[in-house]
This record gives structure tokens, C-alpha cells and sequence, in this order.
């Protein structure tokens, strides 16, 4: 579709409007695909020219499809990995497969109870009644008891290291005014994260013909959990504790098998079996696993570990552009400055196979001409990540830094050179 790009830079002089109303007419609004590999100068200056017909890329459903590396065969009904800094799907099998979700349930749980701590609705401190209802909850337990005081500290830990489902309800009651009305609050939440598959009906996990969600959900709440509350994430690596003269110990036995795990929840039951999810900090990276029905404990802590060693030994997770380095340097008409640094106000990281860094090409879209004024954090069109001709991910391009308007003249300057370009 033909448009007047100046219709919006209106100067008084009526002669100069019909000169850029015959100059612009003419001009088409074209998309400009500006590709390149990581390892060519990122900040290169595009060329206003429009793309060449390419067979259509498809986006790459997980990064091991791009790895010459097998996919480890694993011992269980559905697991799944991904890095958490990018959020990209390593590898995964039967990801969307409804399972039980056991006390793997009591991560939901805790992301809620830390909402309302952040928020400010619950301190640490806050001692907390305990109902007939949470004392007498079976399954594993903290054992909490009627009028003995209980914070909601004591409380997280009972949950998280202990697994206890006393201290699930004890929080619900707390968090929500009753488990019913916090279970309600757990669907609205995962509705919110993108869980499409899940259905909470408890907040500790036993068992419901309708309580049900995915190990692809379970990934993305545990991510979410651990970039939103990093100051709470430190529940999950505690290895023991002691409440009402009882020690517990945490289930999670990669605690003690591997040094950079530091969660981060177990769950059994005899419909979903034994289930993990883990999760390890090697160095700037972190790998979370989910991992579901395992016939023992020893084994979901093996096979556990042969995934989270699979995924950090044959990927990469690499950051690509910020603020200070553009992804491109697009030309400017019609501004104050002939150059635009387009790119990515966040840090851009992603995930690929080992050794392929170097074959990322980034590819923009973005309107041409290009137009001043432009703002600094306006969206002008696209940034792709492709490997192998897959699409790794897509996210909006921005201007990195502001461009005014230019004067009279040098906007007459700059109409003439797109008629003559």
C-alpha cells in the first residue's frame, strides 16, 4: 500500500508540502530485512533495500532439534528442559501430557504466599492460627498443632523442605481466607503465566481427578518463581529442619549429589510416581528440569541429573545485544541525525547448540523509510534469531537512542535524496 510518509511533518510553506506530496507519492512502504552472522560487526549499516523472496522460516520448538547430540533417553511418563535465563525449550518429552502434579503442586503454593510477602499482605514474622482443618490434613506433614504459634517463616520452610501439607492448608488459610478460595487464586494465577493446561483444586497436592497440570507448565511456573522471588529462592536449597523437636531432611537428594543444585521440589504419589524438579546454577547459567513418573526416588534423582548435565555439557546460552550494542544502525531521514541505533533496551540472550554461536544471524523488520522523530524505547519492527534457518526467537526492535527532527532545510535536503535513491 502506498503511503505519504510526510503528511505528518507539515511546514508552513504550502510550496514545500506540494513538493513532498509529488516527491513521496511514489514511494512504497516496504519491509527491510537486514541479516548478518554474530561473528560480522552488529551495529552494521543496513541498506534501504526491499528483501528477496526466502522459503518461509520455521520457529524451532526446541533448541535440540538444532544439535547433532541425541536426545537422552530417560526413565519416566514426561519431562522437560529449558534454561531459565532465556526461557527456551532445550529439549522435552510428552510435554503436554496431564499428570498429577503431586506436592510438586506446593511451588504454586509458595509463588503465591511469596506474591503476598512482596506485597506486603504477610510478613515473614506473622504468626499464623492453625485450623483443625490444616492440623488434621494427612500426608506428609511439619506437624503444626492448634494454638501453638507458627510463623509464616516456619511455615515455608515446613513446606518446601519438609513437604508438609499442614503447612500448605495453614498458608492457604492464611494467604487466601480458605483453601477454596486460594485454590481459586492458584488457577488465576497460572491463567496469568501461561499455563494452559493445569487445573488446581488443593494447595498441597493430593490427590483430585481434577487437579492436574503438564511438566511444560511446571516449567514455566518454576521459572517464573525463580526470576520474580529471588529472595525467597533460598528456601529451596536448605537440607533440613527441625520443628516441634522433629528434624526433616529434604527429599531432594541432588542437594547432596551435586553442588550447584540448589532446588528444587519433589512429589509422590502412587497415580503421578516419582517426580522432581531441579534446577542448578553453573557459572551465569541456570538449567531447570521437570521430570515425572520415575518408578523410584533413586531413579528421578539419576535421571534428574543425567538431564541437567545433558543440557549444561552440549548448549550455550550466549547474550547477543543491550543498550550499548545495537543490532543494527538503520538510516534516518528527514532527522537531526542520519544514523538510528535500533535494537534491544534489554540484555538479549539465547540458547543454542554448543559451538554454533557463531552461526546466529539476527534479521530486522522494519518499516522504509524510516522517518524521524524518533523516540528513544519506540518500537519500529522486529528482531529475529535464526539458526540454520529456524527462528529461535522473535522480539520487538526499538530505538536505543532519540533522533529529532531536523530543520526546514534539511528535510527538503532528505525528500530529495529518496526521490533520487
Amino acid at each position: 500500500m502506498k503511503t505519504n510518509y510526510f503528511l505528518h511533518h507539515q511546514v508552513s510553506q504550502s510550496l514545500v508540502k506540494r513538493l513532498q506530496k509529488t516527491l513521496v507519492s511514489g514511494l512504497m512502504a516496504v519491509a527491510l530485512v537486514s541479516t548478518q552472522a554474530i561473528g560480522a560487526d552488529p551495529a552494521a549499516k543496513d541498506k534501504a533495500v526491499a528483501p528477496a523472496p526466502a522459503a518461509p522460516m520455521t520457529v524451532a520448538t526446541t533448541v535440540s532439534e538444532l544439535s547433532q547430540m541425541p536426545v537422552p533417553a530417560l526413565s519416566a511418563k514426561a519431562w522437560i528442559s529449558i534454561d531459565v535465563v532465556t526461557g527456551q525449550v532445550i529439549a522435552m518429552s510428552n510435554p503436554d501430557q496431564k499428570i498429577e502434579p503431586a506436592s510438586l503442586t506446593k511451588i504454586m503454593t509458595a509463588y503465591i504466599v511469596f506474591n503476598a510477602l512482596k506485597e506486603k499482605r504477610l510478613t515473614l514474622e506473622q504468626d499464623i492460627p492453625v485450623s483443625q482443618l490444616a492440623w488434621k490434613t494427612g500426608g506428609s506433614r511439619m506437624f503444626i498443632e492448634p494454638r501453638k504459634p507458627v510463623n509464616v517463616d516456619e511455615l515455608l520452610k515446613g513446606l518446601i523442605i519438609q513437604s508438609g501439607n499442614d503447612a500448605a492448608v495453614a498458608l492457604a488459610e492464611a494467604t487466601g481466607g480458605s483453601v477454596a478460595s486460594f485454590a481459586e487464586s492458584m488457577n488465576k494465577e497460572a491463567k496469568r503465566l501461561g499455563m494452559q493446561n493445569s487445573n488446581f483444586t488443593n494447595p498441597d497436592g493430593l490427590p483430585d481427578p481434577t487437579h492436574v497440570t503438564t511438566v511444560r507448565d511446571l516449567s514455566i511456573l518454576a521459572r517464573a518463581l525463580i526470576l520474580d522471588h529471588p529472595d525467597y529462592f533460598k528456601y529451596y536449597s536448605m537440607k533440613e529442619f527441625v520443628y516441634n523437636k522433629i528434624k526433616q531432611s529434604n527429599r531432594n537428594r541432588l542437594l547432596w549429589t551435586d553442588p550447584t543444585v540448589d532446588g528444587m521440589k519433589t512429589g509422590f504419589t502412587n497415580a503421578a510416581g516419582y517426580c522432581l524438579v531441579a534446577t542448578a546454577l553453573r557459572g551465569d547459567r541456570r538449567v531447570l528440569t521437570v521430570l515425572v513418573g520415575a518408578e523410584t526416588r533413586t531413579a528421578r534423582t539419576e535421571e534428574s541429573l543425567k538431564l541437567l548435565n545433558w543440557s549444561f555439557q552440549n548448549f550455550d546460552t550466549i547474550k547477543l545485544f543491550d543498550k550499548s550494542h545495537p543490532a543494527v544502525e538503520a538510516r534516518v531521514w528527514e532527522g537531526t541525525s542520519e544514523i538510528a541505533k535500533l535494537g534491544s533496551s534489554e540484555p538479549v540472550w539465547v540458547t543454542v547448540p554448543k559451538g554454533k554461536a557463531g552461526d546466529i544471524k539476527p534479521v530486522t523488520t522494519r518499516p522504509d523509510p524510516l522517518l524521524a522523530p524518533l523516540e528513544e524505547g519506540q518500537k519500529v519492527g522486529n528482531l529475529t534469531l535464526t539458526l540454520d534457518d529456524k527462528i529461535l526467537r522473535t522480539q520487538p526492535l526499538e530505538v536505543l537512542a532519540p533522533v529529532a527532527r531536523a530543520g526546514f532545510f534539511g528535510r527538503i535536503s532528505d525528500t530529495v535524496k529518496l526521490w533520487f535513491r
